[in-house]
């Protein structure tokens, strides 16, 4: 997952809603979003290769999501595994499951938010970990620093927060968002002084490439009912949807 918007505890109806697209090696194989069968209160995507996941959603009442960091080359695949560490958050159990224990610099760069028992909380661990509560409010990630979110992270936010405040309960316009192949002048928003050239194609929202592109988008509302849905749209190496699910579930009061 390399951008997500997320709204927590930001309107009256919605406890959350977040959205966010994984962008991946197409070569890469992937299980869509469905309940896992080992864990039915876990719904999300599955990485095949190494068995995690990038974004999900328990019953239980947790969320994970995670981007990794820019800038320091291809992934070390001796480290942990950044989707094991989802799932195991997810699940409730494993070796990551409990997040005040796990050693972050054992893993890949990254910037993760979290949520369960009713607090959400945003971690990094590069150059040094660390995790802090997350305030109710519109958050965007992206692959740079907690601290100096990118331009196409303040667009998409602010997609969100006009979907919220249109009222509306259809989804499609938030998917419509997450397909925007703009590209930004990153540093601009990152560092003082004159805008910066604008960065490759890959910094769009949507990132149309037939080697490494958008794999997905994903949608997650929650009302505060507790009603919940997850919906995942698929995209294909020539950016055609592939595929498409929606389910829906309880989130604990």
């Amino acid at each position: 997952m390399c951008i997500i918007s997320l709204a927590w505890q930001a309107h009256p109806r919605w406890q959350l809603v977040a959205i966010g697209n994984r962008d991946e090696m197409h070569a890469r194989p992937a299980e869509p979003l469905r309940r896992w069968p080992e864990h039915p209160h876990l719904l999300a995507g599955r990485d095949i290769r190494a068995g995690g996941t990038w974004l999900g959603i328990s019953e239980q009442g947790r969320f994970a999501a995670v981007t990794n960091l820019a800038g320091h080359g291809p992934p070390d695949s001796s480290r942990a595994s950044r989707g094991d560490l989802l799932k195991d958050f997810l699940a409730g159990e494993g070796r990551y499951a409990d997040l005040d224990t796990t050693v972050f610099p054992n893993f890949n760069p990254f910037n993760l938010v979290t949520i369960a028992n009713g607090e959400a909380e945003v971690h990094c661990n590069h150059p040094e970990p660390l995790s802090r509560p997350l305030e109710p409010g519109i958050h965007g990630l992206t692959n740079g620093p907690l601290d100096r979110p990118w331009p196409k992270a303040r667009h998409l936010d602010a997609a969100l927060n006009d979907w919220l405040q249109s009222g509306s309960q259809d989804s499609s316009p938030l998917l419509d968002a997450l397909v925007n192949r703009r590209t930004y002048p990153r540093a601009a928003a990152m560092v003082p002084g004159p805008p910066a050239p604008l960065e490759p194609a890959s910094s769009g929202i949507f990132i149309d490439n037939p080697v490494y592109g958008t794999r997905c988008s994903t949608i997650v509302t929650i009302d505060r009912s507790g009603e919940g849905m997850i919906r995942e749209r698929r995209y294909d190496d020539t950016a055609m949807v592939t595929g498409e699910d929606q389910i829906f579930f309880s989130w604990p009061g």
